[in-house]
């Protein structure tokens, strides 16, 4: 069975969209001693495929036409999910992620990294068919910001849990979410 994720909801700001849809954070579910190939090898079966290998990225951003997923294969850091830096600083939450963690981020929902230890690094992956990603900076204003609301709405819910596959929490829990919208 599927070990359940973490789960992390966020209204809109007049900086950021967010998303209907949770973030999930699973905890410790790549291979003991992930390196960027092994986790490419895990998660790429499930139709998630790799956009690169990151460090560190302290611009508070949110993606409008993908969802985005990251592995953690070295190191660790402390993520602020949700608000964007004009947002009133009690928004958001921040979440440590570690070697061994996968986090799914909606298209829409603003993140950055706040500090990092241990020469952190992620394999960054988007669902296959997905365009290539855009980079938000949470700066704009209500209404373009409502303007790429729209447009992260649109984007499709994955067929696949990028850890657990077809059969993986990921489809249920974003497909109850998406339910609830319509």
């Amino acid at each position: 069975m599927a070990s359940q994720p973490e789960t992390y909801l966020f209204q809109a700001t007049p900086h950021v969209p967010n998303s209907l849809l949770p973030v999930l954070l699973y905890r410790s579910v790549l291979q003991p001693n992930p390196t960027a190939s092994t986790t490419r090898e895990a998660l790429e079966k499930n139709n998630w495929l790799q956009g690169g290998v990151f460090k560190t990225f302290t611009a508070h951003h949110f993606h409008s036409v993908t969802h985005e997923c990251y592995a953690v294969f070295k190191g660790s850091s402390k993520l602020l999910l949700g608000r964007g830096p004009l947002d009133d600083p009690e928004g958001g939450i921040e979440v440590d992620v570690r070697i061994g963690d996968v986090i799914v981020l909606p298209a829409g929902v603003a993140h950055c990294s706040l500090s990092s230890e241990g020469e952190y690094e992620y394999l960054g992956l988007y669902p296959k068919g997905s365009p290539h990603w855009d980079n938000n900076f949470c700066k704009a204003g209500p209404g373009e910001t409502e303007e790429k609301a729209r447009t992260c709405r649109k984007v499709p819910l994955p067929d696949c849990d990028p850890v657990f596959g077809s059969s993986g929490p990921l489809v249920n829990i974003w497909s109850q979410a998406a339910a609830l919208d319509s």
